[in-house]
């Protein structure tokens, strides 16, 4: 059994996401960020850091966080939705470290000034979605080139992306400017796992 830490933010939604596919049964323990509980000193046992999601794995007593860490981690323990090697696994990887470096932090800056708090620097404002609107251009390029990020098919790299490009809205981005992406997007939001992990409730 696999405990999850996590909250409905995206960074969450990939490992929900993950542990749908993969069919690994789980106990999802929400953490209301919104009302601090990820600096309770019962959460910073599990994360120092304060951040979810934080993944207890009790079968092989493995705790880990880092949503992109937590993806690798069940991807080798089930040996699903990652190459094994070459340049297949490569891609993954890039393409996974692509997301989690400049793709979601962006992002996340476009939400915090633009959505959340407008008004309050307009050069910040500017600055974070002109890169955000960079970044969906790459993206674009790179799925009008291959179904998937990795270029032979659907694998972590699209789990770790897809949940930030599903708050397209609060990024205030058109995906029609983006017709790859909202192909890419649309046959992803459509799978019984991705479906179910979105759907799931925010619990106790």
């Amino acid at each position: 059994m696999i405990d999850l830490y996590a909250w409905t933010t995206p960074n969450s939604r990939k490992v929900t996401i993950m542990l749908e596919e993969t069919g690994l049964p789980y106990t999802l323990h929400s953490v209301r960020i919104r009302q601090g509980e990820q600096h309770t000193a019962e959460f910073l046992a599990l994360n120092p850091n304060n951040k979810i999601p934080v993944l207890v794995d009790q079968e092989t007593s493995i705790q880990t966080f880092e949503s992109g860490a937590i993806l690798i981690y069940l991807a080798e323990k089930t040996g699903m939705l990652m190459p094994e090697s070459g340049q297949a696994r490569a891609s993954t990887l890039q393409w996974l470290m692509w997301q989690m470096s400049g793709f979601g932090p962006m992002l996340g800056k476009v939400e915090h000034f633009s959505k959340l708090n407008p008004g309050k620097s307009a050069y910040a404002e500017t600055h974070f979605q002109t890169e955000a609107l960079r970044l969906y251009q790459v993206l674009n390029g790179r799925l009008d080139e291959t179904p998937f990020l990795n270029g032979v098919g659907y694998s972590i790299a699209d789990i770790a992306t897809w949940p930030w490009v599903a708050a397209h809205d609060w990024q205030q981005i058109d995906l029609n400017n983006y017709p790859a992406v909202s192909r890419w997007y649309k046959e992803i939001k459509v799978r019984k796992a991705v479906k179910k992990a979105m759907e799931a409730p925010e619990t106790g």
